[in-house]
């Protein structure tokens, strides 16, 4: 089960990547004692702390600064020896000290540390929010005043600061844009103070394997900037914790500890990803987001001034291995592809594609009957990259397998939101209190904060749908009856939380908005609730209207309902 390092577990969404291992956000909460695992070099530039301690191998803050003075064919050649001392692809010390250097010369006037301050939602008490908690983070400077970060480092932030190396002052920043699924941030500081000396970063490839990479950001045990080296072990698509998404991934094995977060992985003198999360029990086993998710988000954000998202097919495949399913479906031995086993009904494919159609290619891409494709030297990953590099409203030519025929269908794809959000961040919950029953959208978060292991059969129906239903249409939400808040009006109701309430007064419920418009529409005298488990709620309209006002004033609710539901929908 993957689990990120400093919050509750946020996703439900399976993912191949299910395989006990555990993947942990790195960035510094202050509220948390984390064990800090670096068995790599580590520089740490402590020109103020001298007697700070470091790791065996690190670099003394005077012998980087002698180093860097090095000429450029000092540099040169100190590089070609190093070289030339290869082992079955080992680099010599001396070559780990050359590429610390570089990558210090380049952070120290772009990499900046972040301190966050936050207040997540509370699930349970949709009217308030927990407690404000500090963490810290990391972030790089590119291109038009603009700062790279991680999503989780600055989310649900209630303020910013940002600091830069060697300077006393923090500046205030504003989180431009922020996408949870890639799990990237782009910070804007206004002060111009702020850039005085900085110097951004330029975004390079995607290295090869065994490529060394150096890690640069401000982890915990220290204040100062750190440099952790390291080599990229495999390059595929990985579920990004924060986000609950597969999308590509660059695993390294330098030691990315909390903090660590939203630092470049510099390889040269460009960026190679960014540094987002680590694998719990394992040793020195990190992942940074690589150039290509980077360059998606950035650009996405240049036109269209915000974060749109990953673009989807809406597909459920299933793996064309066995001999008997292809002769079933009639495959040739040349043709290989998957198997569309479902179709979510929001995307542009339900009206193109059908069930039991065998896709073949992506914009002239063979798919192979395990539904990977090849990538770059004798690599394959998953086709699901060639979709999540798409941008929205873009279209795809597939060549698909329908009763033995082929055919060429063009299907336009977009970011599509599940029944079930994944995540909530930087919003505030909506719900509706009447009569003392509190009414919320079904939501993952809400899921893994309040709904504990048993055998409560309504707390299984919620999780099943969880996982597994789809919208039927645009704005559909699971309405639940979340608890209720006891009062001569509802008493004898309060065993009937935690269920979804399906119609009121006949009427299907679509939202939690088109309930609170139903209930305040409402001409007749009584209101009737059906629940999902065949459970009726009945009220007196006038009666229950009374009770709601005395019902928020015992409890100190500021609202009867959240402000969104309030708020005109937009035209579509």
């Amino acid at each position: 089960m993957l689990r990120p390092i400093n919050r509750a577990i946020r996703q439900f969404t399976p993912s191949p990547c299910h395989n006990h291992r555990v993947l942990r956000w790195t960035s510094v909460n202050s509220r948390r004692d984390l064990h800090n695992k670096n068995n790599n070099i580590t520089t740490h530039i402590s020109p103020s702390h001298p007697n700070t301690p470091t790791c065996s191998s690190s670099l003394s803050y005077q012998s980087i600064i002698s180093k860097s003075k090095l000429t450029n064919n000092q540099c040169r050649y100190v590089t070609t020896a190093a070289v030339d001392q290869l082992t079955y692809g080992r680099t010599t010390a001396m070559e780990d000290t050359v590429g610390a250097c570089s990558a210090i010369e380049l952070a120290l006037d772009s990499v900046v540390k972040i301190f966050t301050v936050s207040s997540s939602p509370n699930y349970f008490l949709p009217w308030q929010n927990k407690s404000q908690r500090e963490s810290m983070g990391s972030g790089f400077v590119i291109s038009g005043k603009r700062i790279v970060t991680n999503a989780h480092v600055v989310a649900d932030y209630t303020f910013v600061l940002v600091r830069k190396h060697g300077s006393p002052t923090k500046y205030r920043a504003e989180v431009k844009a922020i996408g949870h699924e890639c799990d990237l941030a782009i910070l804007v500081v206004e002060n111009d103070e702020f850039w005085d000396g900085m110097k951004f970063l330029e975004l390079g490839d995607i290295p090869f394997m065994q490529e060394a990479v150096s890690v640069v950001g401000y982890p915990q045990g220290g204040d100062n900037i750190s440099v952790t080296k390291g080599v990229v072990s495999r390059v595929e698509p990985t579920q990004y914790v924060h986000g609950a998404t597969q999308l590509l991934a660059i695993q390294i094995d330098a030691a990315i500890n909390p903090g660590n977060s939203g630092g470049p992985a510099i390889m040269g003198d460009k960026v190679a990803g960014v540094a987002f999360q680590n694998l719990d029990g394992g040793e020195n086993i990190g992942y940074i987001i690589p150039v290509p998710v980077i360059k998606h988000f950035v650009d996405d954000v240049e036109t269209s001034g915000d974060y749109s998202g990953f673009c989807s097919l809406g597909l459920s495949c299933q793996p064309t291995e066995n001999v008997q399913l292809r002769e079933y479906f009639g495959m040739r031995p040349d043709l290989t592809g998957v198997l569309v086993s479902q179709i979510n009904p929001l995307s542009n494919a339900y009206m193109i594609l059908k069930k039991d159609d065998i896709v073949l290619e992506f914009d002239g891409v063979s798919i192979a009957n395990d539904g990977t494709v090849p990538f770059r030297n004798r690599e394959r990953i998953t086709f699901g990259h060639l979709v999540s590099m798409k941008k929205p409203n873009e279209t795809a030519l597939l060549k698909v397998l329908r009763d033995k025929a082929e055919l060429e269908l063009t299907v336009t794809l977009h970011p599509l939101k599940p029944l079930v959000p994944i995540h909530q961040f930087d919003k505030a919950p909506s719900y509706f209190v009447f009569a003392g029953l509190v009414f919320i959208p079904l939501s993952q978060p809400y899921l893994h904060e309040y709904v504990e292991e048993g055998n409560h059969t309504s707390r299984w129906r919620l999780c099943e749908r969880a996982l597994r239903e789809l919208p039927q249409k645009p704005g559909q939400e699971l309405v639940i009856l979340s608890q209720v808040l006891m009062d001569d009006i509802n008493v004898g109701y309060e065993r009937l939380a935690e269920v979804q309430v399906k119609k009121l007064n006949s009427i299907e419920i679509n939202n939690l908005k088109h309930m609170f418009q139903l209930v305040q529409e409402c001409k007749e005298e009584n209101l009737r609730l059906d629940l999902d488990d065949e459970g009726v709620i009945v009220l007196n309209y006038e009666r229950a209207t009374t009770a709601t006002s005395h019902i928020l004033k015992r409890h100190k609710i500021p609202s009867a309902m959240s402000i969104d539901l309030l708020t005109p929908d937009k035209a579509s």
